[in-house]
């Protein structure tokens, strides 16, 4: 039975007929009428009975009269329902990541979302990066990608990306004789970093600081191309995931160096508080970003 044949039992019963029903539904009184006739017919059973000045359902009618108004609340109802995740749908979000190596993809994937979730503005937020979980908490931004997973109860933490940093050497750098690099060996060494403060700084917060061991020379040089021109001028080593230098064109006589015997290997957890993940544009971006970088995580 078609919806417009309910609509036909819900007007008429509610206006009193179909001369009073013709201009609800937008229909001339003989087009309603050959409805009418039209679903009686295929029902086999009257669904009024009709007098001069009244209209009145008969007990199959009254049963289908219920029957359209249960159809057309739940039909109301999913519409909002639907409305009120469209609206869900809509939101900005300030992301920060503690590896800046991440920002040569983010780019990418914000333009992917851009086009799949148009009504989600995405913001990249620079900056001091070795705070971002407590960032999260305090409301200053929505999304951070960290290396220690959060203690607080109010985040969620959720792991996307897996990787393992090494030390990127040239060739005659005297410790391209070691099979692998332990803490001591980095206390004569010209350390390049990207940026200070050494407490954003993994190689330093994760393996150099646990032992005490400061290099005797740290620089930071903002650009990676810079950084890759000194190391192979031999003038000093960096510490990245090989992932991070995928990007740029490596001269012949750069290698990479592990670190410790099993290696320097780290998890990056998406943080965003508890209150907030379930939002639908929020799910949204979660969902997309472990697509993105989960099933692109180098393996240990």
């Amino acid at each position: 039975m078609e919806l417009k044949y309910f609509r036909l039992i819900k007007t008429i019963q509610e206006e009193g007929s179909i001369a009073n029903s013709s201009q609800r539904l937008f229909l001339t009184q003989s087009a309603l009428s050959h409805q009418l006739r039209d679903l009686e017919e295929r029902l086999g059973y009257k669904v009024f009975l009709r007098t001069r000045n009244q209209w009145q359902l008969t007990q199959e009618g009254v049963e289908l009269y219920k029957l359209a108004n249960k159809l057309f609340a739940t039909i109301d109802d999913g519409f909002h329902a639907i409305e009120h995740i469209r609206a869900g749908s809509k939101g900005s979000i300030k992301f920060r990541a503690e590896c800046q190596s991440f920002f040569h993809s983010i780019p990418a994937f914000i333009q992917k979302m851009g086009i799949l979730y148009p009504e989600i503005d995405i913001e990249i937020a620079l900056g001091a990066t070795h705070k971002t979980a407590s960032q999260v908490l305090s409301g200053e931004i929505d999304v951070a990608i960290v290396t220690t997973p959060p203690t607080s109860d109010e985040l969620s933490s959720i792991l996307v990306f897996k990787d393992e940093i090494y030390a990127l050497m040239h060739r005659e750098h005297p410790l391209n004789q070691r099979e692998y690099l332990d803490a001591e060996h980095f206390a004569d060494v010209h350390l390049l970093i990207n940026s200070f403060p050494l407490e954003g700084v993994a190689i330093y917060t994760q393996f150099l600081k646990p032992h005490l061991i400061h290099p005797s020379k740290i620089s930071a040089i903002p650009f990676t191309e810079v950084t890759l021109s000194m190391i192979n001028a031999n003038m000093g080593i960096m510490c990245a995931p090989k992932w991070q230098l995928h990007p740029f064109k490596m001269p012949d006589d750069l290698i990479f160096k592990r670190i410790g015997k099993e290696g320097l290997k780290r998890q990056h957890h998406l943080v965003v508080r508890k209150q907030h993940r379930n939002k639908k544009y929020m799910h949204d971006f979660i969902i997309n970003f472990e697509e993105s970088f989960l099933g692109s995580s180098e393996q240990w």
